[in-house]
């Protein structure tokens, strides 16, 4: 339990103030009492209040009151990193821990690109890194998915002779990882002489964030051989990866084992067991998870409506959108998904098109790519092709092969070669190689008996040496 946060009026930072500045008037004077304020404070204003007193009782020159200022700057919620970043650099020689603040700070804001850069700028004025700086480095090159800055890293760490810390390892795992680099994660993993828990926990979410399922699955059986007990992190990445390899068994497995351990389930592993069902189909199982959550964040409704979406349950999937507005809960990016993904199921344009609307006008969000892909899917199935194209010309992002590849396939549906021809087009653009196109466009002027069309094609497929791609699946075996 922590103490409750003291709460305090301007005028009694006012009179700390002057006992400050007349010590001989405060029995006993706390000597650190500004500080100890910084860092029990409630919101930004008091923070500035704060630093106004510390600037009149000349104590922002102590490093450790100004460090105090910048902590809560950077890193609170209600503090803010722009502030933090002024206060920063007006420190004439700032400690390792405020760099180290401020480079944490950065690397869980909006740009964690600025992290490597003040990691980088701490270099040039030959501050050292120490092994609580590579972390916060590796964090910002994690968030901005930059394998080159994380490979830079990664020789500075070895320069500075950090390369066995558990921590910083672990953040070196976590970058590759999560930068698509599973192979080196991997070679570090293997190479690291002890393991704790929350290494082996990287590894095994590094595998299912890059869809290795079956690798990451491989690896919890030995952790659990080797006698390292999973905590809830470990459980919850081998949920996901059942979830994404359709493993139902092992999920279940790992569920019976949650309720043997008496481990508590949580929002994070709530939520994942909430979408291994959801995704392997059992969506009753995963609705009963979900109604018996005590706590549920954005996540967790997501993971409910998209399951229910992508299994036909669209008027399921739409009320619990409802639901969601109605208990004021904010839907982000993949909420949109999942309720435009019950739309085009369920046929319901009117809905889709009010939905699509809401994000920029009730929810000022502006679609993405996948959400266009979802709109264009909607009016492509439900025969309004034109609008679709037009849809596709207004968007601020490219259209990828998916958008594109969306309205041909409805264009094939309703016999619409003219805009067929366009979307063909548009893909050889994206994606020169891409058989699959003319092999459509082939087969729609053979329906309507333009066979000299036809044959033109099949002679550009040769020309061009583009085969039709055999077609595979996958089927679990039971290795586990």
């Amino acid at each position: 339990m922590h103490p409750p946060k003291p709460k305090w009026s301007l005028h009694s930072i006012y009179l700390l103030s002057y006992f400050h500045t007349n010590p001989s008037l405060a029995k006993p004077r706390k000597p650190y009492s500004l500080s100890f304020l910084a860092d029990h404070c409630n919101s930004l204003k008091q923070l500035q209040q704060i630093h106004a007193q510390m600037l009149v009782s000349a104590r922002i020159l102590d490093n450790y009151a100004a460090s105090r200022l910048i902590a809560f700057a950077a890193l609170s919620p209600s503090g803010d990193l722009t502030y933090a970043l002024k206060l920063f650099h007006h420190i004439q020689e700032p400690n390792s821990f405020m760099w180290n603040t401020i480079i944490r700070g950065l690397a869980s804001g909006p740009s964690p690109s600025c992290a490597f850069f003040l990691y980088i700028k701490m270099r040039k004025l030959d501050v050292l890194p120490g092994k609580h700086t590579f972390p916060f480095v590796l964090k910002g090159c994690t968030n901005n998915e930059s394998l080159s800055s994380g490979k830079q890293i990664h020789t500075h760490v070895v320069k500075f002779g950090l390369d066995l810390d558990l921590y910083v390892a672990n953040g070196l795992i976590r970058c590759y990882g999560c930068c698509g680099n599973i192979s080196d994660a991997r070679q570090l993993f293997d190479e690291m002489s002890e393991k704790n828990l929350v290494v082996w926990t990287t590894m095994v979410s590094g595998y299912a964030k890059n869809s290795c399922s079956s690798e990451a699955l491989l690896l919890f059986n030995q952790m659990i051989g080797e006698g390292i007990e999973p905590n809830s992190a470990t459980l919850a990445s081998v949920l996901s990866a059942c979830a994404k390899v359709g493993g139902l068994d092992i999920g279940e497995s790992v569920y019976e084992f949650i309720k043997q351990k008496g481990i508590q389930v949580g929002v994070i592993l709530g939520t994942a067991l909430v979408d291994m069902y959801a995704k392997n189909g059992v969506i009753w199982k995963a609705e009963k998870l979900f109604d018996e959550m005590p706590e549920k964040n954005t996540a967790t409704w997501n993971a409910m409506l998209y399951g229910l979406a992508t299994h036909g349950h669209a008027e399921g999937a739409l009320r619990l959108f409802r639901e969601m507005e109605k208990r004021k809960l904010v839907p982000n990016d993949i909420t949109f998904v999942g309720v435009l993904t019950a739309c085009c199921h369920a046929g319901l344009l009117e809905v889709g098109k009010r939905v699509f609307s809401s994000m920029k006008k009730g929810y000022g969000m502006e679609p993405k790519l996948e959400h266009y892909g979802c709109m264009v899917d909607l009016l492509g199935r439900n025969g309004q092709l034109e609008e679709a194209e037009e849809l596709i010309q207004g968007m601020k992002w490219k259209a990828d092969v998916v958008v594109l590849g969306a309205l041909l396939t409805a264009c094939k549906s309703f016999r619409n070669i003219d805009i067929a021809e366009r979307m063909v087009t548009e893909i050889l653009k994206v994606d020169p190689h891409n058989h699959g196109v003319y092999v459509v466009l082939s087969n729609m002027y053979a329906d309507v008996g333009r066979w000299g069309d036809v044959v033109r094609l099949r002679k550009e497929m040769r020309d061009g040496h583009l085969k039709k791609i055999p077609g595979w699946s996958f089927v679990e075996g039971d290795k586990y």
